[in-house]
């Protein structure tokens, strides 16, 4: 009992109450006492993974005997002992160990589940009974507040499994390796749940793709910015120019150039003629403060920066500037046709930097068919297209603007950036929303909470919006605070889907399509299912699965992991694991440090974080 507790509640150090009820058949005229002797202890047990199961029964036995001397003393009294306050009940479970004489036709041989209606009551939400006899007899009571019957149906079976596990246990082996899930769970968990077979090409790699989309429809407007705009061709040869411009300073496949540039259509000029040169664009964005910019500069060790000639006085002298700006007579003497560049899909495409267990960045390198296979594995059930409007609402340096970038320039879309004043006022960017007929918004949750707060006014004026689709990330989302938009939203085109992700598995995870009923009775934030090409597992302390409902670290494998953490081994070895799962060579886990546990319906539920970190509006704070 004490270890099922330990794996449910992950924690190897766990108390639950015992109370030994009936007569101490050891004390000296005890058949002639009169009335019931029950007493109720703490019971402490410890589940340490490296030990033996024997050795662990032996001392649990051990401390039982120590128990007893207490048999006699009342829980008010050791409670006052202890750091628990009164008033706060010292354990939520009991075990029960029915020692009385009873009848052999009295004894149930199966497990017998019963809720708080059915059974006697106590104060406990679950309690274990045990009565000895010919066979075992168990049984198990719940209150109906706290537990469902299909949960308590799983922990039945666990620990029917566990005994049958400790009774057939060798001497030498250890609590690790015994398993509580049946045969049936583990294939569900590990398999049923996990099917990751995606059909596409995989010899891609971004600008060949933004390529094709200019040969299919040279004149359509790839990107906005206030009142410019250009064309899919404009924004191809500007950018070939400056990738042969590049390639003649020694940018080619491995290459990390910085890009320091304001939001407008050079910016994106400036990142695809890094990846047409053949290099790996490091985005360093002019609104984060300088120190941090000089210090992704020096980490990377970023010999050339694009960027813009009022915005490199923080840059050391030792970095080449190539201004998009100051250079841009020597630019366009360049050749429109596009370059030779070398790529492979597994060359980078990009290193992003995100906050590190120190406090400081580190740079998540992120490969081509990374990216690629990001939007080959959702499009399935998106259909981008060319009809779409996408905005570009965040920083290029944060990892959700690929989602945003890519997914309208892989698909021919128009991609509209965001000024930033903008992106900072709810009215103003509602107004975008409709002028620009925007179909696909992406949002951190909190971004959008104000958002939605704006769109009662705006849908009394008759004004409405164009979306298909609003996609959450960057952080977790309390579904309850979309119940405004779900009161006061009248177009039921656009559905809403939360996707969960970390950079270093190239922005999205896993998605959950959002309904008014997750708005009206979900009390936690579902993040869903893997995307088709990830794998999912759910892990405890010991990397050990764990069955449905019941709380673990969040592993994820696949294609979309990162190559691993720029110029750190060590932090790369740690966070990305050998896959646990798997024999094929080379494959990894990345251990995301999220908690989450798993639905009954195979959804995810994000928990929490194993450690201290936090996020505001998608940025990691440790």
């Amino acid at each position: 009992w004490g270890y099922l507790l330990s794996k449910y509640s992950g924690e190897e150090d766990v108390l639950f109450g015992v109370t030994s009820s009936g007569r101490p058949t050891d004390l000296p005229g005890v058949e002639k006492m009169v009335g019931l002797f029950i007493n109720t202890l703490p019971a402490r047990v410890q589940v340490s993974g490296e030990t033996k199961v024997v050795d662990w029964l032996k001392d649990l036995q051990v401390k039982d005997s120590k128990r007893r001397q207490y048999e006699y003393t009342s829980l008010t009294d050791i409670q006052g002992w202890s750091k628990i306050p009164r008033g706060i009940s010292m354990f939520n479970t009991l075990y029960v160990f029915e020692n009385y004489p009873i009848q052999e036709t009295e004894i149930n041989h199966d497990l017998k589940i019963l809720n708080m209606e059915g059974a006697e009551q106590n104060n406990y939400p679950l309690s274990l009974a045990v009565i000895p006899g010919a066979q075992l007899s168990l049984k198990l009571m719940y209150d109906l507040n706290y537990f469902e019957e299909e949960t308590i149906n799983r922990l039945h079976k666990h620990l029917v499994e566990i005994l049958q596990q400790i009774t057939q246990t060798s001497e030498q082996k250890t609590l690790n390796e015994l398993t509580y899930l049946t045969e049936e769970e583990q294939k569900q968990l590990l398999i049923e749940w996990n099917q990751t077979d995606a059909d596409y090409p995989k010899d891609k790699v971004i600008q060949d793709l933004f390529d094709a989309q200019v040969q299919e429809n040279p004149d359509a407007i790839a990107v906005a910015y206030e009142d410019e705009e250009w064309s899919y061709k404009e924004v191809q040869e500007q950018a070939n120019q400056l990738a042969h411009y590049l390639q003649k300073r020694g940018v080619g496949p491995e290459s990390l150039v910085g890009l320091c540039a304001e939001r407008s259509p050079k910016m994106i000029v400036g990142l695809l003629g890094i990846l047409k040169a053949g290099g790996a664009y490091v985005p360093l964005d002019p609104a984060y403060p300088e120190k941090r910019l000089q210090y992704i500069l020096e980490d990377a060790g970023i010999q050339i920066l694009v960027t813009e000639s009022h915005l490199t006085k923080w840059v050391s002298s030792d970095v080449e500037r190539i201004c998009l700006d100051k250079n841009s007579q020597e630019i366009r003497n360049e050749p429109i046709t596009t370059p030779v560049h070398g790529v492979t899909p597994e060359n980078l495409a990009y290193v992003i930097y995100t906050s590190g267990s120190t406090g400081n960045p580190k740079g998540v390198m992120i490969e081509n068919y990374n990216v690629y296979r990001l939007f080959a594995s959702t499009n399935k059930f998106y259909k981008f297209s060319s009809s779409d409007v996408w905005t570009l609402f965040h920083s290029y340096a944060f990892d959700f603007s690929v989602w945003e970038i890519w997914g309208a320039l892989l698909y021919g879309g128009r991609l509209i950036i965001v000024p930033y004043w903008i992106s900072r006022s709810p009215e103003a960017f509602y107004k975008l929303l409709i002028d620009e007929k925007v179909t696909i918004l992406n949002q951190t949750p909190s971004a959008f909470r104000q958002l939605a707060n704006t769109n009662k006014e705006w849908a009394n004026q008759g004004l409405e919006l164009n979306l298909r689709y609003v996609i959450f990330g960057g952080e977790a989302l309390d579904v309850f605070s979309l119940s405004t938009w779900f009161n006061d939203y009248t177009l039921s085109i656009a559905k809403l889907v939360n996707m969960y992700g970390i950079t270093e598995t190239t922005v999205h995870a896993t998605y959950h399509w959002i309904i008014g009923n997750d708005v009206a009775y979900s009390k936690s934030s579902v993040i869903g299912k893997p995307i088709v090409d990830l794998e999912i597992y759910i892990l405890d302390i010991n990397r050990h699965i764990v069955p449905v409902g019941v709380t673990g670290e969040l592993y994820v494998g696949g294609s979309g992991l990162a190559r691993g953490y720029l110029n750190r081994p060590k932090l790369t070895a740690e966070r990305f694991i050998p896959h646990l799962f798997s024999d094929e060579p080379g494959a990894r886990l990345y251990r995301t440090g999220d908690l989450v546990r798993y639905l009954p319906d195979g959804n995810l539920e994000f928990v929490g974080r194993a450690d201290d970190q936090v996020k505001i509006r998608g940025f990691r704070i440790e």
